[in-house]
């Protein structure tokens, strides 16, 4: 199949790799589950679902003893790498390992006693996600992307791990998403919750900063007519600069600047460029970005 592309009248946003969120803290660490509005597992339940592992939470004490236990190590490594660093002197290129999660959890019984994916009753819309966002449930070849365009959200597979391999798995109108909250504890603070407007919500790892700009940031998108002429020789230039065949993207964001963005290629050349970006004021020059205005 060919890659996937939007239909004429639709302006592509952004891509980016997505997966179900696995747990970070001791007692659910790489665990998930699917779970009803009463908290009951419906993994067996979603039709057309292939089997996956039944996991289970660590105990209490085992989960201390996981986390007494990297303690210990952490402790004999920074003797190690005191003695290596006491013979090498400064600017030794061995680090201490760095902890996934440097932030608290916001939502304990969610995020350390127990790590749901999906929260939906019957007949809402997260219930009707693709599995294939499930590593557990694929081959490790596998790759899932979301295409965020102006309308709607696309999920799609790539069962060889190639872009040249489509196939559509999932889709939703921009309207049924009522929410996009950014998880901090996670690991690299890529997970995301999505609730829908039917009160639904799944957990995704998304690592993608234009996720959040186009579906979590407020932003206006702005028709390349209602530039100003500085504006539009900035935005031709740096279409010209990119050789990229996209169409720019160009949103006002809460600062007030003018961002403009384009895609390139879905399957760049080794050391090619994913996407080109410019923050502009109101004669298309360059100015400091401010909070909000790439991401949140």
């Amino acid at each position: 199949m060919t890659a996937w592309q939007p239909q004429p009248d639709e302006l592509l946003l952004t891509r980016c790799l997505v997966t179900f969120a696995t747990g970070v803290s001791p007692k659910v660490a790489g665990m998930h589950w699917f779970r009803d509005t009463q908290g009951n597992d419906i993994q067996g339940d979603l039709p057309g679902w292939p089997a996956g592992p039944v996991h289970t939470p660590r105990s209490e004490g085992s989960g201390q003893a996981r986390s007494a236990g990297r303690t210990g190590l952490t402790a004999l490594f920074a003797v190690v790498v005191g003695g290596l660093e006491s013979l090498a002197g400064s600017g030794s290129a061995v680090k201490m390992p760095s902890s996934p999660v440097k932030t608290p959890p916001e939502d304990p019984a969610n995020e350390v006693e127990d790590f749901p994916v999906m929260c939906a009753a019957p007949a809402t819309v997260a219930r009707t996600l693709p599995w294939q966002l499930d590593r557990d449930r694929r081959k490790a070849s596998y790759r899932t992307k979301a295409f965020v365009t102006d309308r709607r959200i696309i999920l799609i597979g790539y069962p060889g791990g190639r872009t040249s391999e489509a196939d559509i798995l999932w889709e939703c109108e921009r309207g049924a998403v009522a929410a996009v909250e950014r998880k901090t504890y996670s690991k690299d603070e890529a997970d995301t919750v999505v609730r829908f407007t039917d009160g639904s919500w799944c957990r995704l790892h998304v690592h993608s900063g234009e996720w959040f700009r186009y579906l979590a940031v407020p932003n206006t998108l702005i028709s390349p007519a209602d530039l100003t002429p500085g504006q539009r020789r900035a935005v031709d230039a740096l279409v010209t600069e990119s050789g990229f065949d996209t169409p720019p993207v160009i949103s006002r964001r809460p600062s007030g600047s003018v961002l403009v963005a384009q895609l390139g290629p879905e399957d760049p050349p080794v050391g090619g460029r994913i996407a080109v970006e410019k923050l502009m004021g109101s004669d298309g020059e360059d100015v400091p970005r401010q909070p909000g205005d790439y991401d949140f």
